[in-house]
């Protein structure tokens, strides 16, 4: 028979464990951290880590809460949704962010926990919880970018490897990484059949990549250039032909990182928010209020379309894990985020005035020309992970049934 001890012991155990994770926090996240962010993440680059942000990222890595509910027999913290709900609590009441991060995190994990084979899982997923490995996504090409499946790298079976020739063009981090997972064909005669999903060593002989500054004045992303590059017949993720499906899955949680607040596009979403920056740059009515009613309106509203968003995303997210991941709704969520990040942008360029239009020079603040390139930056958001013109060709055929009829 059941007693009431028994009945409260799930609660019990989860509020256990908040002891536990608040008690090892509280000493492995020091004071000094605090506003600091994730060196991986960083849009110019990876940036140097201090002695502190180092001994953090070691200590999440060794725990394995930087991926929390990845298995724990590749390294990860092995924790429920609930502990890691908890776990996001208690960081968040001592302002700990998240050291490990990147693009193994965001979607090549999760991919290939999926799709990999025992050994490769057990030889990447590591590197990856640890925050030691970086890497790069190898899809769009100059003639195979929205027509993805166009793509022409191709990598040729030559026995015990394959040999690689072709070109990507805005790989991210590209000149940064240790490690690719790209999109080849193996085949020629057949279009979505003849791509498969191959993991590429960026120290290899023969890959080559060059920055591509953007208009914004930083240059996150890069051609690469791959010439007769060997690749070993371990690397093929799945087996040939499967790439098409395995990348479709990938761009699921790419575009469910991207939505969530996920690499640059999330870091454009935080920081001071538009109510204190309206206060502090247009003036007062007497009762407190923004003087500029119509402006004063379209804040409230951002600020509603922003707060519903994330409590969508978070309902999103408990759906997606309970059904086995992200789903084509992903597409919604890209769109929806990047039109309030593009929103904010220009609210704030607005209210700033022309104090928000300062490329360089004196007469303007560090945060006044951070937001010059945050709105810039800010345009590819609806480019970038799946245009919104793809999105909605998604969300038209996958969603809403609306399939082509010729």
């Amino acid at each position: 028979m059941a007693t009431a001890a028994n009945l409260d012991r799930p609660s019990d155990s989860l509020e256990s464990f908040r002891q536990e994770a608040r008690a090892w926090l509280e000493a492995n996240f020091t004071p000094e951290l605090r506003g600091a962010d994730n060196a991986m993440s960083a849009v110019e680059g990876p940036s140097e880590e201090t002695p502190a942000q180092r001994k953090w990222r070691e200590a999440m890595g060794d725990k394995g809460w930087g991926v929390p509910t990845w298995p724990k027999e590749y390294g990860g913290g092995g924790l429920s949704r609930e502990e890691a709900r908890v776990l996001q609590e208690e960081m968040a009441r001592i302002g700990a962010w998240n050291p490990i991060g990147g693009m193994g995190v965001m979607m090549f994990g999760p991919t290939l926990l999926e799709y990999g084979n025992e050994a490769q899982k057990r030889e990447h997923i590591p590197g990856i919880v640890r925050g030691e490995v970086r890497w790069c996504q190898g899809y769009s090409e100059p003639g195979a970018g929205s027509d993805l499946a166009s793509l022409q790298t191709f990598a040729e079976d030559k026995g015990d490897h394959y040999l690689v020739n072709g070109q990507k063009t805005w790989t991210s981090g590209g000149q940064w990484a240790d490690k690719c997972f790209a999109l080849v064909r193996t085949d020629k005669s057949q279009k979505h059949a003849g791509i498969s999903f191959l993991l590429i060593d960026m120290t290899s002989d023969g890959v080559e990549t060059r920055p591509i500054r953007l208009i914004s004045g930083s240059s996150p992303f890069c051609e690469t250039f791959f010439t007769n590059v060997k690749v070993p017949k371990e690397n093929l993720v799945g087996r040939e032909g499967q790439g098409w499906e395995i990348g479709t899955r990938l761009l699921q949680h790419e575009r469910n990182s991207l939505s969530g607040g996920g690499g640059s596009a999330g870091r454009m979403s935080q920081g001071t928010s538009v109510p204190e920056i309206a206060r502090k740059y247009r003036g007062t009515d007497a009762e407190g209020r923004l003087d500029d009613a119509d402006l004063r309106t379209r804040i409230i509203k951002h600020e509603m379309d922003q707060r519903a968003f994330a409590l969508t995303l978070r309902r999103a997210a408990l759906e997606a894990k309970g059904n086995g991941g992200p789903s084509a709704a992903t597409s919604v969520m890209k769109n929806v985020g990047a039109r309030i990040i593009q929103d904010r942008a220009e609210i704030n360029v607005e209210i700033m005035g022309m104090q928000g239009l300062g490329w360089e020079g004196e007469g303007f603040s560090s945060e006044e020309l951070e937001q010059t390139r945050t709105w810039l930056m800010g345009k590819a958001v609806s480019i970038y992970g799946g245009s919104s013109e793809i999105q909605n060709n998604v969300i038209a055929k996958r969603i809403l049934g609306m399939l082509d009829h010729q």
